[in-house]
């Protein structure tokens, strides 16, 4: 009774532990997800009041420039601006991540040396190519090849419910792994359909403006200023098209990156089963 209590305790404790690690985890990568944006904001309101406000960029009270033009485009340019830093943080962030999940040298090299090692039934050296590899199908890998050595001596289980054992090993690695590559994609998700949406508003609202001041004055002098009021609105649309265009070009990279990554990882955990199961029978 006393053993059952001891490993009772152990487990729990070791769950405990696990738990406290993957929570310190979340937490540390999750506070970019709301720190960068209100950084960001306050970045994208001091470029429009303190350089594309800039009084040399205006004469006689009128943009001379595009910068002047471009902050004669209203209240939601520093709102795109602050999008397109989002969208730049977040870029980087994620490309920083995915890189370092990529790990080193080709995903189908790695598998291929692991399925070599494993059909000499020389485990250590494949959790040495795992060492090597540094990255997420090299994380589960090594999970799962610690559970596939611990197996091979075990004598109490059957060879099903080892292969088991093996493939439970790696769905819970594949668990951890997985959220980390798709976090924060959803900025650049929502800022692609939301970016260009806003850009029309501000259009919207730009020639709203413009057409009441045709109205109001009327003449050739109202013509003129129509004219400059539509190209400071357009700069909202130029925006929030450039600000989308670079949103989803950079999403659809990185969400083909983790494909590669996941199927590298859903490849390891078949070669692992596979590997044990005609070994080991």
């Amino acid at each position: 009774m006393a053993e059952t209590k001891s490993t009772v305790t152990a487990s729990a404790s070791g769950t405990a532990s696990k738990a406290g690690t993957s929570a310190q985890k979340g937490k540390s990568s999750n506070s970019i997800s709301w720190v960068a944006p209100l950084i960001c904001l306050v970045a994208g309101v001091s470029f429009y009041i303190f350089v594309l406000g800039n009084k040399d960029n205006f004469v006689n009270g009128k943009g001379a420039n595009w910068m002047g033009k471009m902050h004669e485009g209203g209240p939601i340019v520093p709102l795109l601006i602050t999008l397109f830093l989002i969208v730049l943080v977040f870029v980087i962030e994620r490309f920083l991540t995915i890189t370092k999940a990529l790990g080193k040298g080709s995903i189908a090299d790695f598998v291929r040396k692991v399925q070599y090692h494993l059909a000499n039934k020389n485990v250590d050296a494949a959790l040495q190519e795992c060492d090597k590899q540094q990255g997420s199908v090299g994380n589960v890998m090594k999970a799962g090849l610690r559970k596939y050595k611990e197996m091979i001596s075990n004598n109490e289980l059957d060879t099903e419910q080892k292969v088991l054992s093996i493939q439970k090993e790696v769905e819970e690695a594949t668990a951890l792994e997985l959220p980390m590559l798709e976090k924060n994609l959803v900025f650049l998700s929502t800022i692609a359909s939301v970016a260009t949406l806003i850009g029309l508003l501000g259009t919207v609202i730009g020639m709203i403006r413009a057409f009441s001041s045709l109205g109001d004055q009327g003449g050739s002098s109202a013509a003129n200023d129509l004219a400059k009021g539509i190209s400071e609105a357009l700069y909202n649309t130029a925006l929030g098209i450039g600000t989308s265009a670079v949103s989803i070009i950079m999403y659809n990279v990185f969400t083909t990156r983790i494909d590669s990554i996941t199927y590298g990882i859903d490849e390891s955990g078949f070669t692992l089963t596979q590997s044990f199961a005609s070994n080991y029978k």
